[in-house]
């Protein structure tokens, strides 16, 4: 069958394509921004990527066209594929249909830590000789792909509660009915989609209804929001994680770039684990999911052995270079909690003398808002400089940051801030860039700058 996805550039649409791809479908696919990993992942796969949403794609005149969720009426290509009365389906009801109806699937839910948690998962199940199938918002670096179809009978998938498509307004996870289920935590995000934070729980529980009695929910016992969601009913198995009477974390020991504890079950200590993570928030996903993996037969104790040499995933702390002892990081965190979660972590590894140089990107849409902007100075407390992009926002980043301003820069040019940022950095220092998009490839551009500057 020959597909052709629109927006394929997605993290989970350009997962979906390799999947399809793998399971021998011909596939092609269009959106209208292209930025690594995603691109680089299709390049390699051999997909053929068109630019735009131009309708004279109709000519490729495939057995089916795959909607993303970016996709709106208004839309070139969609209205032409609506005038024509083409077949088309949404991703995540593809994915259903064609993939994880006949598998035992481990869905990975919350509003952070899902992408480091189901790549967590996925590498346990793998290291157990599970040989799963996956499809996870970013690029495991054990895997090298973001999503593959597997041998095995087990299939672990990123859970996001974002809306499935334009004639489909159900959150993604609804589709995907799975046996095993991570709740990570719950707080407001997706403010263009949602009203507040109660109306993400009605979808949290619309999840919880999907899984079966025989079927598990690992959730963090320490998040109120997610315990609101279990209050509306429950009809599956319940374990807590970060709970006295569950799974717990044992003392720990941090090191620059990993940190050592036991694993716990109602006091009874399980295993002991090296992480090569370090932060209080990779702890809980290692938690987590050495808990869902003990729901398909994997014993915590081999999970723990082989957490040690977890690589971790792209774009989550990923170290891009470092010239003239500056190290500069990229990291995917946008949500003011995330923020301040990625800045703790990396203090954590550091310690107190050594300086974070934040530079933010404000990308998402519920960034753009400007719904979270007085989260922003607490968020970025323990970075020693922020330097933040303000290029299409529709409120002032300066006024939002004025109680941080003495140690902030603010520019809607990414040349000028990256010469403020090079201005500013010395050797030692770990500049810190945090966006969910491709800032421009301001990565890179730091690195040159810093290069020229030596």
């Amino acid at each position: 069958m020959h597909i052709h996805i629109l927006g394929i550039c997605g993290t989970f649409m350009g997962g979906l394509a390799a999947i399809a791809r793998e399971a021998g479908h011909r596939v092609t696919g269009c959106d209208a921004n292209v930025y690594p990993p995603m691109s680089e992942q299709l390049a390699a796969l051999g997909i053929g990527l068109t630019e735009g949403y131009g309708a004279e794609q109709l000519a490729l005149a495939p057995d089916l066209w795959v909607v993303g969720n970016v996709v709106t009426r208004g839309n070139p290509l969609m209205e032409a594929i609506l005038d024509a009365r083409l077949p088309y389906t949404s991703g995540p009801q593809w994915l259903l249909e064609n993939v994880l109806a006949e598998r035992w699937v481990l869905a990975v839910a919350g509003t952070h830590g899902k992408t480091t948690t189901a790549s967590l998962l996925a590498f346990l199940l793998e290291a157990a000789g599970l040989a799963p199938g996956f499809l996870i918002g970013g690029i495991a670096a054990d895997f090298g792909v973001s999503a593959r179809l597997g041998g095995g009978r087990f299939f672990v998938v990123e859970a996001d509660e974002y809306d499935t498509a334009f004639f489909d307004k159900r959150s993604k996870f609804v589709h995907y009915r799975p046996m095993s289920a991570v709740l990570n935590n719950l707080e407001f995000d997706h403010a263009d989609i949602f009203p507040d934070l109660a109306a993400i729980e009605t979808q949290f529980h619309h999840l919880v209804r999907t899984i079966p009695s025989s079927g598990r929910i690992i959730w963090n016992a320490a998040d109120p929001a997610l315990a609101r969601v279990l209050e509306r009913g429950v009809w599956s198995e319940l374990e807590g994680f970060l709970a006295r009477d569950g799974w717990s974390i044992g003392p720990v020991s941090e090191a620059s770039d990993s940190c050592s504890f036991d694993i716990l079950e109602r006091g009874e200590v399980l295993a002991h684990c090296r992480l090569p993570l370090a932060g209080e928030h990779n702890r809980a996903n290692a938690l987590a999911a050495i808990a869902a993996a003990r729901h398909v037969g994997v014993p915590p104790r081999a999970s723990a052995a082989a957490l040690a040499n977890f690589k971790g995933v792209r774009r989550r702390m990923e170290l891009r270079g470092t010239v003239a002892g500056v190290e500069v990081y990229d990291d995917f965190a946008h949500h003011p909690s995330a923020i301040a979660t990625t800045i703790a972590g990396l203090r954590a590894r550091i310690g107190a003398q050594g300086r974070i140089l934040a530079v933010l990107e404000p990308r998402s849409n519920t960034m753009k808002l400007g719904v979270m902007k007085a989260r922003l100075p607490a968020s970025l407390a323990q970075a020693d400089l922020v330097f933040c992009h303000s290029g299409g926002l529709d409120w002032n980043a300066a006024e939002a940051l004025a109680p941080i301003a003495a140690r902030t820069v603010v520019s809607a040019s990414i040349d000028a801030l990256v010469g403020k940022i090079v201005a500013a950095a010395r050797a030692g220092d770990r500049i810190l860039v945090m966006s969910n998009g491709g800032f421009g490839g301001i990565h890179a551009r730091l690195l040159a700058a810093l290069g020229e500057r030596c």
